[in-house]
């Protein structure tokens, strides 16, 4: 069934959002090699910088998942990007590695605030047999910005280094009043009057809720949300630095493969992302995506050739990208009147990834050049399998 054109204009601002926060996640990554000649720093001290981000975005996403439920989607997503805005500024003007972590905290905060609220949103306007569309739109909107901020980066920063999360502010302060100014709240009033009865109940710590998600059904999506995590911010992390001492390559070059190659993802998950999920279902398509995932990143250890690496780059771009909308799609169907306390869990999840990975990458390139990958390739081809015994118990119980 087709999304009403009234759903299509809330999504579409949606999008907006979702895109300017995690474009602010990679627009560091093309120049990390100048910010690091700037300050002097090493690979590790870079890693941890993108990784602190991620952190905030982890220890916040629970409480504000809940909030969402709450007092609001749309409360939640203004004020999110009004934090957002002001903490690219303060990237922008930053000449301390102390200022930098801050800003880069400050954008956690705000991707924790936005991303379950506009999870639930979504969840909220789409039915079942829309909820793949939906899903696949708002999920379009996350991976690209993810992918293309390193792109966006590389070719602003010739205005000057900084340029870039100047202009990631204004965006922000934009998107704000635009989402202000026409997002209608999505939380019907009597179902706001249930969330806020959940939301009044106690709740256990984030350590507590993480130690026992393995008892919901939804544990094996969550796991593979941190896999998947892990190994692009693995990859995406150290790509600039890696293909800068091992090719060569410039700011230019970085940006073109990387936005090419999330260009040609967003157009997959637009068009054909929900024939693919009604015909072959959510379980294959996760288990084929980690596959080709891990099998393409290992193979960047073995190419040379420019159109090589940009092929590489591609599929592994791909892969992903279908990957994080069919996980969103097989959780919002699980989670039933939890959306926005699910979605925590699943922004908690990809923000354990999205920490360890850039700290693990940081520290491997210091010591090999080529460590980095070996492991977020074998990471993705562990969880291939892992994703295949789950799929095959779920037979057996079906039978």
């Amino acid at each position: 069934m087709a999304i009403l054109v009234k759903q299509r204009g809330a999504l579409l601002i949606l999008m907006l959002n979702l895109f300017l926060v995690f474009t602010g996640i990679g627009l560091i990554i093309p120049i990390m090699p100048s910010f690091m000649n700037e300050l002097g720093v090493s690979g590790s001290l870079m890693g941890l910088m993108i990784a602190v981000f991620s952190l905030s975005q982890f220890l916040f996403s629970p409480l504000a998942g809940r909030w969402a439920d709450s007092v609001g989607r749309k409360r939640m997503i203004v004020i999110g990007m009004f934090v957002f805005a002001v903490s690219e500024g303060l990237f922008g003007i930053a000449h301390s590695p102390v200022l930098m972590f801050v800003s880069r905290a400050l954008g956690g905060f705000s991707a924790a605030m936005i991303m379950p609220a506009v999870m639930a949103y979504a969840a909220d306007i789409t039915t079942s047999e829309e909820r793949a569309a939906g899903m696949g739109y708002v999920n379009a909107s996350i991976t690209t910005g993810f992918i293309i901020g390193p792109g966006i980066g590389g070719y602003v920063a010739e205005y000057g280094i900084r340029a870039p999360f100047f202009a990631a502010g204004v965006g922000g302060v934009v998107a704000a009043f635009l989402t202000l100014l026409f997002l209608r709240e999505s939380l019907p009033a009597k179902g706001t009057e249930a969330a806020q009865a959940e939301a009044a109940k106690p709740r256990s710590s984030l350590l507590t809720q993480l130690k026992h998600s393995y008892r919901a059904p939804y544990f094996l999506s969550l796991i593979i949300v941190f896999v998947m995590s892990f190994g692009l911010a693995n990859f995406e992390t150290i790509y600039s630095l890696f293909v800068d001492h091992k090719f060569g390559f410039d700011p230019k070059d970085i940006a073109f493969v990387i936005t090419f190659g999330s260009i040609a993802g967003a157009v997959v998950q637009l068009t054909v992302f929900s024939w693919l999920l009604n015909r072959y279902g959510e379980k294959r398509i996760i288990s084929a995506c980690l596959l080709v995932a891990g099998i393409f990143v290992l193979l960047m250890l073995f190419v040379h050739q420019f159109w090589l690496i940009f092929a590489v780059t591609f599929v592994v771009f791909l892969a992903i990208d279908i990957l994080r909308p069919t996980i969103g799609t097989q959780m919002s169907k699980l989670a039933k009147d939890q959306q926005g306390y699910v979605a925590g869990l699943n922004s908690a999840f990809m923000s354990l990834g999205n920490i360890l990975g850039p700290i693990i990458a940081g520290f491997l390139f210091d010591i090999e050049i080529n460590a980095p990958y070996t492991l977020a390739a074998l990471v993705l081809l562990v969880c291939f399998g892992v994703s295949l015994r789950g799929m095959k118990r779920r037979d057996m119980a079906t039978d």
